[in-house]
């Protein structure tokens, strides 16, 4: 029997988190499998790996293949590192303090780039938050600008109506003041 390690898809459409599992190469993608050691959901960033190395590894010893994208799965969590690290503690190519210790420097530089990508990502938000505050505030002032404009304008156009309206009441005034002392009867 051909043993496979590979993804079993499940979630939603557009939206799949897939089941990491050992299973007859024979059996379909979703249906029967032996082992599920682990899970992978690519829909976060950077995308969430739950895996038991020490499953993984014990079925790589056994003669399990995995799938090109198990492959890379193991790859990036470490597990085919050990494997050739064990292979080379069974030759007597190095020790076992020597494999441990290169795989935990592994281990450690591995951290440090996914830390650093998890600041970055946050760095990228902030960056964007602010600069979309920084485009509101610029928007907000530009309106604020513009209904001061029309205001003033407003102001404006009263002030010159009510001072046409002075103009013009002020010599109709004059008229009515010149005819009065007219109509008046002298004593």
């Amino acid at each position: 029997m051909a043993v496979k390690i590979r993804l079993q898809r499940h979630g939603k459409k557009n939206f799949a988190f897939f089941h990491i599992v050992v299973a007859d190469s024979r059996s379909p993608r979703d249906g029967k499998f032996i082992e599920q050691i682990g899970s992978y959901n690519p829909n976060t960033n950077p995308a969430t790996i739950v895996l038991d190395g020490e499953k993984a590894l014990a079925w790589l010893k056994v003669g399990a293949q995995p799938t090109l994208v198990a492959r890379r799965i193991l790859s990036y969590e470490g597990i085919l590192l050990r494997k050739h690290l064990a292979e080379g503690v069974a030759k007597g190519a190095l020790t076992e303090a020597q494999a441990d210790a290169k795989f935990a420097a592994w281990k450690e530089e591995r951290d440090k780039k996914i830390a650093a990508k998890k600041t970055g990502i946050k760095n990228d938000e902030i960056a964007k938050a602010k600069a979309a505050k920084a485009a509101e505030v610029e928007v907000n002032e530009a309106r604020a600008k513009a209904i001061a404009a029309k205001k003033a304008e407003a102001e404006e156009a009263a002030r010159k109506a009510a001072e046409e309206a002075a103009a013009e009441a002020a010599p109709a005034a004059e008229e009515a003041a010149a005819e009065e002392p007219a109509e008046t009867p002298a004593e």
